[in-house]
């Protein structure tokens, strides 16, 4: 079944494009989800729904699930990246390190069957806000260890 926008926003949203609620309702699901993989299920629903179809999708094609996912979010960092390069003027690899690490720990805590169901929202927001920031801080090591070899 192909879905429409219209209709992958109001299922990761409980509500329609537009809603005012919309960003009230991501930022509730996609922080306080069970885990870490479930967080990007309700991360940015527009992007999360172009991404699926035309990079992730293609990809299953041609690789496992394990591999097209790594790539899909080195390929969303990428867009990231591309975007900071424009606005700075110089180039950037930063977002698509950061994409690489959170891809990781999605497919790390698939595998050890990270699920928080049981806790209450704010443990659950802060088990996933961890992890993101222990990403952020690996990225930011690894960006300036390999820009003090340039």
């Amino acid at each position: 079944m192909n879905m429409s926008l219209k209709d992958y926003i109001k299922k990761r949203n409980g509500v329609s494009i537009g809603s005012p609620n919309s960003l009230r309702n991501n930022l509730y699901r996609s922080l306080g989800a069970k885990n870490f993989s479930t967080f990007w299920k309700y991360w940015n629903p527009i992007f999360g729904y172009y991404l699926g179809k035309y990079i992730f999708k293609p990809l299953k094609k041609i690789f496992s699930n394990t591999i097209a996912l790594l790539f899909t979010f080195i390929f969303c960092g990428l867009v990231h990246d591309l975007v900071t390069t424009i606005f700075r003027g110089k180039v950037s690899i930063f977002f698509s390190i950061w994409f690489l690490f959170m891809g990781l720990a999605v497919l790390i805590t698939k595998f050890i069957k990270h699920n928080f169901t049981e806790q209450v929202w704010v443990i659950r927001a802060f088990i996933n806000l961890s992890i993101i920031s222990i990403c952020l801080i690996l990225t930011i090591y690894i960006t300036s260890f390999l820009l003090a070899g340039v």
